[in-house]
Formats: C-alpha cells, structure tokens, sequence
C-alpha cells in the first residue's frame, strides 16, 4: 500500500488536473448543455473508461514503450490532434448548432456513440499518457507491494476525484443551456471560442514532446 502522505499529494495532483480544462471538460460541457445531463453522465462514462485505458498502460508498461518509440508516440499525437480538430470544425461549419444551443428537433447521438466519443477523446489525448507516466513513479515504491496494485491505486483515487468534478460540471452545464437559448449572440459567439479553443488544444498537442526528449 501507497504512505498515506504521498496519497495526500497525489491527491492535490489529481485534483489540480482534473479542474484543469482540457479535451475531456470540453467535450462534456458540449454534451450535457446540447442534449442534457443524462447525455453528459454517459461520456463522462466514456472518458472513464478512456482514463482506465491509460492507467491499464502505464500499469502493465505499454505506456513506457509507447514513449520509447517516436513514431507511435506521433501516431498517437497525430490521431488526438486530427480529432480535436474534426471537433472544432463540427462546431464551426455551416448549420451546425453550438455547443450552447439547445438542440431543437435535432436528431440526438445515441448513448453508444456519446461514450465512445468520451472514450476517444480521451484515448487519442497524450497529454493523459504522459501525466501518468510522469506521475505515477513519483508515488510507487516496490517495497510497498505489487507495483501493479499501486498503479491502479493511484489510477482509481485519479478517476474517482475526476468523475466527482465532472459530474458537477456536467449538472452546471446542463442547466445552463436556457440563459445561451435566451441569448442568441451567445449561440454564435460561443461556436468561434469554442473552435478556437480546441484548434490551439490540437497545436500544443502536436507540440507535445515525449518525456526524455
């Protein structure tokens, strides 16, 4: 088992990350004020499920030989940009409602497609792989037990802080829609802020560099 203390700061790490905005906060803000909160708690079960992807490959050390070998680190870089970027564009192109819009008669995604969208979108981030990477060693100590035990110890403190914010994100989010439907600027504004937010996520994730470069 992980010494209380180092729990302590690792908690304050895993806090500090989760209420920072990124990809994941994005997308689900996008989710829930568009289609609701029942829209917006099924990515956040994607985006968990994206998290367990990563802490299974740091725990089992595929993350380590991703990390290792520059063109699967791109590829993954590459992929996660590429896909931000599709994301902006859906925001931006002709016809297309923002995220703040309350959706109409509009065909709504199904659950199927809202969890895997939450789970790519946190997959194809990087920036996830590496926090791990570079976070968990800090925390792990083989004399303290199973190193894999450790890592999903750790990885399950991190989903657990990180779904109970999200999950209030998600409720703050979903009641917001009705002030931006009464606001219609806001509909076109929020559409080119939010482009813009996502195409400068997608350019510092190219510029991500892998740990030990």
């Amino acid at each position: 088992m992980i010494a209380q203390k180092e729990l302590l700061i690792f908690l304050i790490a895993a806090v500090a990350m989760a209420i920072t905005p990124g990809p994941n906060m994005i997308y689900l803000i996008s989710r829930s004020i568009t289609q609701g909160k029942k829209a917006g708690v099924t990515s956040l079960l994607g985006v968990m499920c994206g998290f367990l992807f990563h802490i299974t490959m740091v725990a089992f050390g595929l993350t380590a030989v991703l990390m290792a070998v520059p063109f699967l680190f791109s590829m993954l870089k590459i992929s996660g940009a590429f896909y931000l970027l599709y994301l902006a564009w859906q925001a931006i192109r002709p016809g297309s409602e923002g995220v703040f819009a309350v959706q109409g008669n509009l065909s709504q995604d199904k659950p199927f497609k809202l969890f895997t969208m939450g789970f790519l979108t946190n997959v194809l981030n990087p920036k996830m792989a590496i926090f791990y990477l570079s976070l968990f060693p800090q925390f792990i100590r083989p004399e303290a037990g199973h190193i894999i035990l450790q890592c999903f110890q750790l990885g399950t403190i991190q989903m657990l802080i990180s779904a109970m914010l999200n999950f209030t994100v998600i409720l703050v989010a979903a009641k917001a829609s009705k002030w931006f439907n009464a606001n219609p600027l806001w509909v076109s504004i929020q559409k080119w802020i939010m482009a813009s937010i996502l195409v400068a996520l997608a350019a510092k994730m190219l510029l991500t560099k892998a740990k030990g470069s």
